[in-house]
């Protein structure tokens, strides 16, 4: 994991704008981790809520994945308490019954927000664990509800995580970053791009490629030519992209 907490809002501080009475509370921040499936956001839960109870300051917990079937935590709210996903599963299939599942959850987001609001005066931090159907935060409305919602009563920054040692592939780390792009424009909430796993894969390499985009080209063009030696259409398009 490359971000620390000193990258993190302040408690105290707001991602929004609002009275200076308002301000003055305390207000815990919340972190929205967010990333595809299997780039290791639950496991980063764990670690930060382990990290954060040898702090003395232990979080208040969100789960918003309906189909995780092992969590090495304890969530102070779990979405499983609420909504069947097997049931809904049957007839919708997995990832619809996702989504439905964060439908149907968000129709009562509001007693989840009031229950959070209670906790926000005795914890710092609240983590938010998210489905790996990351397209929930990019076009469905409920997970618009839920960040505007949390976002408009707590500071928020979105912890986007990424398998690193599967983005080793210029096109795999380009469509990670339009990913990313398109959560960061669609939420407007402060953003964090988490480099997990890198103790199987140094994230050297996508610092470089963000940093220096003929690096990223000389990487694309290197990787992506076909038995004649010519760009294929993926590359040209991942070419384009890095502008």
């Amino acid at each position: 994991m490359s971000a620390t907490f000193s990258d993190l809002p302040q408690p105290g501080s707001s991602s929004v704008p609002g009275d200076s009475t308002e301000l003055a509370k305390k207000k815990p921040v919340v972190i929205l981790c967010i990333g595809m499936a299997g780039s290791g956001k639950t496991t980063l839960m764990q670690r930060l809520n382990s990290y954060l109870h040898t702090k003395d300051t232990p979080p208040y917990i969100l789960n918003l994945d309906p189909a995780v079937t092992h969590m090495p935590y304890s969530a102070n709210i779990d979405i499983r308490d609420t909504v069947d996903y097997k049931e809904v599963m049957k007839q919708l299939g997995p990832n619809g019954g996702i989504l439905t599942a964060l439908n149907l959850f968000t129709t009562k987001f509001d007693q989840v927000l009031s229950f959070v609001e209670k906790r926000a005066e005795t914890v710092e931090y609240i983590l938010v664990d998210t489905p790996g159907q990351i397209e929930i935060f990019t076009w469905s409305a409920s997970g618009a509800i839920i960040t505007d919602a949390i976002a408009s009563s707590l500071p928020t920054v979105v912890a986007y995580i990424i398998d690193t040692p599967r983005t080793t592939s210029p096109t795999t780390f380009m469509s990670n970053m339009l990913y990313a792009c398109s959560i960061l424009y669609k939420t407007r909430l402060p953003f964090i791009l988490v480099f997990n796993k890198i103790d199987v894969e140094p994230y050297d390499f996508a610092l470089e490629w963000m940093h220096d985009f003929e690096a990223y080209q000389r990487a694309l063009d290197e990787r992506g030519r076909n038995e004649h030696g010519e760009a294929s259409y993926s590359n040209s398009l991942m070419g384009s992209s890095v502008f």
